[in-house]
């Protein structure tokens, strides 16, 4: 059984949401329900939820207005919210559930499924971090590997190497991070963030290129050293962002 309080500034909305958690296989405890942030931080501070569905515009403030009140987290998080483009990436980054409103039966009931079946919170104030910091300008992403959870500031990527379904990311440290998940899935998280996919398997920061060398089909020198290849379908693209830096 997991206890969840639902958090949302329209009553119509947390009745929704609770008429669908009844639904699920999850087993589940209502902690209660509030609309605001202080009503929220009571409930929470009551009743201690283990899972938090949390709306991002409350009547006195936000979501994230709520979190910051917490010296420390001990409740897992999945936002909720009707659009907020900005804050969604800031989700994405920080490796943070979020539900999209109009709430549909199947996102919130898989999202609370997977919340349950997660046994430890241990991460969560450290991704909450990450997305509190993030919430002005993308600074930070949460990178999960085998054996820790990993806040890396975005300016300290060098680059982004693919390895099937891994991603190894090199870091201004010499520290390298294995993570499981594709290329691809960066590709779209960063793409907006100074960074451009140079060839299939390589993703790289912009402001850590040192050079273009023309020599054996062209590739880039990084501030690491490393030798990263451009596709020959690349390099006009290439080329034009280099004109604009």
């Amino acid at each position: 059984m997991i206890s969840i309080a639902v958090i949302d500034d329209e009553s119509k909305a947390r009745e929704t949401i609770i008429n669908i958690l009844s639904l699920g296989k999850t087993e589940i405890r209502i902690a209660g329900e509030a609309g605001s942030v202080a009503s929220g931080f009571d409930l929470i501070n009551r009743e201690h939820p283990e899972l938090v569905l949390l709306d991002i515009n409350l009547t006195d403030g936000t979501g994230f207005d709520l979190l910051k009140k917490f010296e420390k987290i001990t409740f897992k998080v999945i936002f909720i919210t009707a659009h907020e483009e900005y804050a969604i990436k800031a989700f994405k980054f920080s490796a943070i559930d979020y539900i999209l409103k109009p709430i549909t039966a199947g996102d919130l009931l898989q999202a609370v499924d997977k919340a349950s079946e997660s046994k430890s919170r241990d991460d969560t104030g450290l991704k909450l971090t990450a997305l509190l910091s993030n919430l002005d300008k993308v600074r930070k992403i949460v990178l999960k590997t085998a054996e820790s959870i990993h806040i890396v500031q975005v300016k300290n990527i060098i680059r982004c190497e693919a390895d099937i379904n891994y991603t190894t990311f090199y870091l201004v440290n010499n520290e390298k991070l294995l993570v499981s998940k594709t290329l691809k899935e960066f590709d779209d998280l960063l793409e907006n963030s100074g960074f451009y996919r140079t060839h299939q398997t390589h993703l790289v920061n912009l402001d850590h290129i040192v050079r273009y060398d023309k020599t054996e089909g062209g590739h880039l020198v990084m501030a690491d050293d490393s030798i990263v290849p451009v596709s020959s379908r690349k390099k006009e693209e290439l080329f034009g962002i280099f004109e604009k830096m």
